[in-house]
């Protein structure tokens, strides 16, 4: 979908219409969890050496967190 939005016609079309889920159910989804009933593979799990990576961009700074700090 151009933008890089959802594209919400079409998750409503496969999850009301493929699916038969009714629109309460739908609507109570999160995006990953419709993927998951659709058969899509979820991504894998963060590496510790992403994780590290990460970190190592972006530390945590003293006194910026909501921890009082």
């Amino acid at each position: 979908m151009a933008g890089g939005g959802l594209d919400w016609p079409g998750l409503m079309r496969a999850g009301l219409r493929g699916l038969g889920l009714e629109p309460r159910v739908f609507w109570r989804l999160t995006p990953a969890e419709l993927r998951l009933m659709l058969g899509e593979v979820a991504a894998p799990a963060m590496a510790r050496a992403r994780l590290e990576e990460l970190a190592a961009r972006w530390p945590d700074r003293k006194g910026q967190g909501d921890d009082g700090d």
